[in-house]
């Protein structure tokens, strides 16, 4: 179970989160500032099966800087908005203590910080509220692009700097069953290296933290197949479909439905769940 604000979550199966990003400029679903608009696709996403919506006011790669002011403006609608009608709890992308903090008074669950803790405060707040946090590997890149990256093992760089995390974040009152760890492919990476975290799942799993997947049409798939942002969703499926099968607790995608189906499917054949309409041949 993974202990938020708003509660507690279910992780003995893998859940799906859905990305919903009030941003002009985000590489994929960029654009969508018009609050109805975004609340219309959260909750669509939920319709769709998403356990988690994740929402984020700021872009993650590259793009102009966003003050505090703007991004609460943009954040704190959707929050409150979403914690009266959605029935899921909601994370919020962000790297400021003072937003998370407002984004928790308003009905938030977690922080799912891409910035490596940049502001150590973030992990008081998130223990002050109870709400989880997400602790990623960025490779010291936040709204930019990697320049040649070089890991002497990219796993063991990710699980070095989760240990670090975690020890800024449990000093700081979060709790260990409050943490999720992400590998954060591409960030920081080439997509060789991103490719080498998704061979070594076992690893990261290993570590006792509930891992986030987060593929959803990202580099790592569009060069491995040349493929534009639009044309990536049957390579985040292929990469969602190992996660599940890697153990992952949390795939973080835009395409909910989709990829909701491969999570259930890989998890029948596993085992872990049943069919839903096992009727074939068993009839006299």
């Amino acid at each position: 179970m993974l202990r938020h604000a708003t509660g507690a979550l279910d992780l003995d199966s893998c859940v799906v989160m859905g990305i919903v990003n009030r941003t002009p400029d985000s590489f994929y679903d960029g654009g969508r500032m018009d609050t109805d608009d975004v609340i219309e696709r959260a909750l669509r996403l939920v319709d769709d099966g998403a356990a988690i919506l994740d929402l984020g006011a700021v872009k993650a790669g590259p793009g102009e800087d966003v003050g505090e002011q703007e991004e609460i403006d943009r954040l704190l609608p959707l929050v409150e908005a979403l914690a009266k009608d959605a029935p899921v709890p909601l994370s919020v992308e962000t790297a400021r203590p003072s937003v998370a903090k407002l984004a928790f008074g308003a009905g938030a669950a977690m922080v799912n910080d891409v910035s490596a803790l940049a502001d150590p405060d973030l992990a008081r707040v998130c223990a002050e509220a109870g709400g989880a946090l997400v602790l990623m590997h960025n490779g010291e890149q936040v709204r930019g692009r990697p320049r040649n990256p070089r890991y002497d093992d990219v796993v063991v760089a990710v699980i070095d700097e989760w240990k670090r995390l975690e020890s800024i974040a449990t000093k700081a009152g979060v709790g260990p069953d409050q943490i999720v760890v992400d590998a954060g492919l591409d960030f920081g990476k080439t997509t060789f290296h991103s490719l080498e975290i998704m061979r070594r799942l076992e690893e990261q799993v290993a570590y006792g933290r509930p891992l986030l997947l987060a593929p959803s049409r990202k580099d790592v798939v569009g060069e491995s197949l040349g493929l534009g942002v639009a044309e990536r969703l049957e390579g985040t499926l292929a990469l969602v479909a190992l996660g599940v099968l890697g153990g992952v607790s949390i795939v973080r995608v835009h395409d909910v439905a989709p990829a909701l189906r491969v999570v259930r499917m890989v998890e029948t054949v596993m085992g872990v769940r049943r069919p839903e309409a096992p009727i074939r041949g068993l009839w006299e």
